[in-house]
C-alpha cells in the first residue's frame, strides 16, 4: 500500500478504522524528513496490512501540536486505536522494519490490560481515594 496523506479532520478516524496505523510527521523543508520519505515508501509496499499515513506538520499544525510533535520527522504507530511507539528521527529500511515487525507481534491484550492499569492509577489520588469521573 502506498502512504497516504492525512489532515487532523482524517487522523482520528485513520486511526480508529485501522489495525495498524504508522504516521510519519514531516515538513517539506526538513532535510533528514526528505532523506526518511523513500525508505517509509518502499516499505509501505512490503505491508499492504498496514497503514502508512504522513501528516505535513506546516499544513497541519495543530494536529501537530496535539500529538507534541517537537522534532522531525517523528515517526508514531498505533495498534488497536493504541499509540504503541513514537520516536523523532529519521530510520533507515532495516530499523523501520523491526517496528512493524514488533508492533505486529505486540500481544494487544496485554497492552490493553497495562492501558487499562495506567488509567485507573491516574484516576487514584495519593491517599488512594478514587477521582470522580466528570
Amino acid at each position: 500500500m502506498a502512504t497516504v496523506n492525512i489532515t487532523g479532520e482524517q487522523f482520528a478516524a485513520t486511526v480508529e478504522d485501522n489495525d495498524i496505523v504508522l504516521v510519519d510527521f514531516w515538513a517539506e523543508w526538513c532535510g533528514p524528513c526528505k532523506q526518511f520519505g523513500p525508505t517509509y515508501a518502499a516499505v509501505s509496499e512490503k505491508h499492504p496490512d498496514v497503514v502508512f499515513s504522513k501528516v505535513d506538520t506546516e499544513a497541519e499544525q495543530q494536529l501537530a501540536a496535539e500529538a507534541g510533535i517537537t522534532s522531525i520527522p517523528t515517526l508514531m504507530a498505533f495498534r488497536e486505536k493504541v499509540l504503541v511507539f513514537s520516536q523523532p528521527g529519521a530510520l533507515n529500511a532495516q530499523q523501520l522494519e523491526q517496528v512493524v515487525d514488533a508492533v505486529k507481534a505486540l500481544d494487544m491484550e496485554e497492552v490493553h490490560a497495562h492501558v487499562a492499569r495506567s488509567q485507573a492509577e491516574a484516576a487514584t489520588t495519593q491517599d488512594g481515594t478514587q477521582i470522580p469521573d466528570l
